[in-house]
């Protein structure tokens, strides 16, 4: 009766194993689309503020004792 050769199975599925993993990282690295910073688009209904904006904002809106916010005319 033949013997089996653990070893070649062994070798078999650490190679399967490998590939494997290479293919998922390869994947990975399609699927992450690459970032230019000048290239940046802003969804719809979003809005950028800048700081400086914000501040002016924030200083127009105050808030009554009771919790309720007034604009300052």
């Amino acid at each position: 009766m033949a013997r089996t050769n653990y070893q070649y199975e062994k070798r078999q599925r650490d190679l399967a194993k490998k590939k494997k993993k290479e293919e998922k990282r390869l994947k990975k690295l399609n699927k992450a689309p690459e970032v230019d910073e000048e290239n940046l688009e802003i969804p719809e209904g979003e809005v950028e503020v800048s700081e400086g904006e914000a501040a002016a904002v924030e200083s127009e809106t105050t808030v009554d004792g009771e919790g309720v916010e007034t604009e300052k005319e």
